[in-house]
C-alpha cells in the first residue's frame, strides 16, 4: 500500500519509520522532563536566583476566611445610604441569578467611613487601627473572582483554580525562590486555633509541585508542628547516626522503586525535619521580645492575644529568611457575616485590628519593610443587600483587598466597584492578575515559572494570553 500526496508518494514503511523517530523524540523529552521533576524533588529548597531583580523578598498574607465585608471597611457607598431599604434595581441584577438575595433590600454601611491620613483614602471605623496606617495602604477595590462558595473561592485565591488539588501560591513561590534558611521551610501556615478554612489544607498544598514545596503548620507553644519532638532523652548526637542509617535505607528503599518522585521529596522533608527540630522551638519563644513590643501586637490584651501572638511570629520567621508566611483570621465560619455584620464583624475586627497595625509598624522600624510584602484580603466581599435583616451573603464579583510594604505605591485606591459595591466596574483586578502581580514583586516572570505535568506547562496564572500585572500599583 502506498499512501500518497500530490507530489511525494510515502511508503507505508516510510511513514511509520518517520513516526517511530517522532514518538521516539516525544518519549525522550518526557524522560529529560521527569529526570529534571525528579531532581527538583531531591532538592533543598535553597535560594534560587530571580527572573530580574525582586521588588520584595518575602510575603506575608493575612488570610482573612470567611469574607469581609468592602462596603463596611474600605469601600464607602454613598449610594446605599441613599437606597437604604430598596430593592435592588434591574440594572445590577442579572449578576445575581439564582440568588434569593437579589430581591432583599439593600443594607447601608453598618460603621461610618473618615478620610484618613494625608492621602485622605477613607476607612471605617470599624478598623481605627489600621485607618492609622492608611497612608501606607493600597487598597485594590476591584478584586472579582468566579464562585460564591467558600471552598471553591477559598481555593482560587490561593491557587487561581476553583478546583481543588493545584500548587497554594505559596508553594508555587518556594518553588520559583527556595528558602533563605535551611532549618526552616519556606512556606509556613499559621491557622486559626478555632479551626481550618472550608477547604482545608489544599488551599496551602503543593498540588503537583514535589512535596517540599508544601505550607508547614505552625503553632505558637512548645510544639510548633506537630510530632517533631523527639524523646527528651536524645539528644543531637544520639539521633543523627540514627537517622544518616534511616537515610541510607530510603535512599536504597527509592532505587528499587524507580526513584518515585513523591517519595524522593518526603525523604527530603524528613532531613529537614531534623534540622527544624532546634529551630521551631526557638523560633515561637517570644522571650528575647520587649514588653513593649508584646504590646505594639495587642499580646497584652486578652481579645487581640491570640491573633497578635500570630503575627509576630509571622514577623520572626520573616526575619529568619521563611519565604512566604500566611496568618490565617476565622476558624470554619470566620468574617462570614450573614445575620449580623454589627457583631460579627466587631469580633473580628477587634481582634485583628491592632496586630495588623502593630504588624505593619514593627516591619518599618525593624528595617524589613522594603522587601517584606503584606498582603490582607478574604476570599470574597459581601453582598450590599441585606441577608437575615443584618447580615450580608457572599460576593466575589467586587471587594477589596490591601496591599503594603516594598514595590507598592501607599495612601491609594485602584479601581472600584459600582454605586452600591455589588461588581467591579473600574480597572477590575482578576484573581489571575492579583497573582501575577505578586509573583512580579518577588523577582519572578509569572510566565516563566512553570511546571510541567501531565504533557502540560502549569502555572500559578493559568493560560497566559489574558493575564496582566497591576502595575499602576508599583512604585
Amino acid at each position: 500500500m502506498i499512501f500518497t500526496c500530490e507530489q511525494n508518494p510515502i511508503s507505508r514503511r516510510h511513514f511509520f519509520s518517520s513516526s517511530g523517530n517522532g514518538l521516539g523524540a516525544l518519549a525522550l523529552s518526557f524522560l529529560n522532563q521527569s529526570t529534571l521533576n525528579l531532581a527538583k524533588a531531591y532538592e533543598s529548597p535553597s535560594p534560587k536566583p530571580t527572573d530580574f531583580a525582586p521588588r520584595v523578598k518575602r510575603v506575608i498574607w493575612l488570610f482573612m476566611h470567611g469574607g469581609p465585608s468592602h462596603v463596611d471597611l474600605f469601600d464607602p457607598k454613598p449610594d446605599l445610604e441613599k437606597l437604604a431599604g430598596q430593592i435592588l434595581p434591574d440594572s445590577f441584577g442579572e449578576v445575581l441569578t439564582r440568588r434569593k438575595v437579589a430581591k432583599n433590600p439593600l443594607l447601608p454601611s453598618i460603621r461610618k467611613f473618615q478620610a484618613r491620613g494625608k492621602s485622605g483614602i477613607e476607612i471605617s471605623d470599624f478598623l481605627p487601627e489600621i485607618a492609622e496606617c492608611a497612608d501606607d495602604l493600597c487598597l485594590i477595590r476591584s478584586m472579582h473572582g468566579d464562585s460564591v462558595n467558600h471552598p471553591q473561592a477559598v481555593y482560587q485565591t490561593n491557587t487561581g483554580s476553583v478546583l481543588m488539588g493545584r500548587p497554594s501560591a505559596g508553594s508555587w513561590v518556594a518553588y520559583g525562590l527556595g528558602s533563605e534558611n535551611q532549618d526552616l521551610p519556606a512556606f509556613v501556615v499559621l491557622p486559626d486555633p478555632g479551626g481550618g478554612l472550608k477547604g482545608g489544607p489544599p488551599a496551602w498544598g503543593s498540588g503537583f509541585l514535589p512535596a517540599t514545596y508544601q505550607g508547614i503548620t505552625m503553632r505558637p507553644g512548645p510544639k510548633p508542628i506537630l510530632n517533631l519532638r523527639s524523646q527528651e532523652s536524645l539528644n543531637e548526637l544520639g539521633r543523627r547516626p540514627a537517622l544518616d542509617l534511616i537515610q541510607r535505607m530510603n535512599q536504597r528503599h527509592l532505587a528499587a522503586r524507580d526513584d518515585d518522585e513523591e517519595l524522593a521529596a518526603r525523604i527530603n522533608s524528613y532531613e529537614l525535619a531534623f534540622r527544624m527540630q532546634a529551630a521551631a522551638p526557638d523560633l515561637v519563644d517570644l522571650k528575647d521580645e520587649s514588653q513593649e513590643t508584646l504590646g505594639l501586637y495587642g499580646i497584652d490584651n486578652k481579645v487581640t492575644q491570640e491573633f497578635g501572638h500570630r503575627c509576630l511570629l509571622a514577623r520572626r520567621m520573616v526575619e529568619r529568611g521563611v519565604r512566604f508566611v500566611q496568618v490565617h483570621s476565622g476558624n470554619t465560619n470566620g468574617w462570614d457575616a450573614h445575620s449580623d455584620i454589627e457583631e460579627n464583624h466587631s469580633k473580628m475586627c477587634a481582634a485583628t485590628d491592632r496586630p495588623v497595625a502593630g504588624l505593619l509598624r514593627d516591619l518599618k522600624r525593624r528595617g524589613l519593610w522594603d522587601d517584606t510584602l503584606v498582603i490582607w484580603g478574604g476570599e470574597f466581599g459581601r453582598m450590599p443587600m441585606s441577608e437575615s435583616k443584618t447580615g450580608r451573603d457572599h460576593n466575589p464579583w467586587g471587594y477589596t483587598v490591601w496591599l503594603a510594604g516594598g514595590g507598592i505605591k501607599g495612601g491609594m485606591a485602584y479601581g472600584a466597584t459600582d454605586a452600591v459595591g455589588l461588581r467591579a466596574i473600574e480597572k477590575p483586578v482578576p484573581i489571575r492578575n492579583f497573582h501575577a502581580t505578586l509573583l512580579h514583586l518577588l523577582g519572578l516572570d509569572p510566565e516563566a515559572l512553570s511546571y510541567l505535568h501531565n504533557g502540560l506547562d502549569e502555572r500559578l496564572i493559568g493560560p497566559t494570553s489574558d493575564v496582566e500585572i497591576v502595575r499602576e500599583i508599583l512604585t
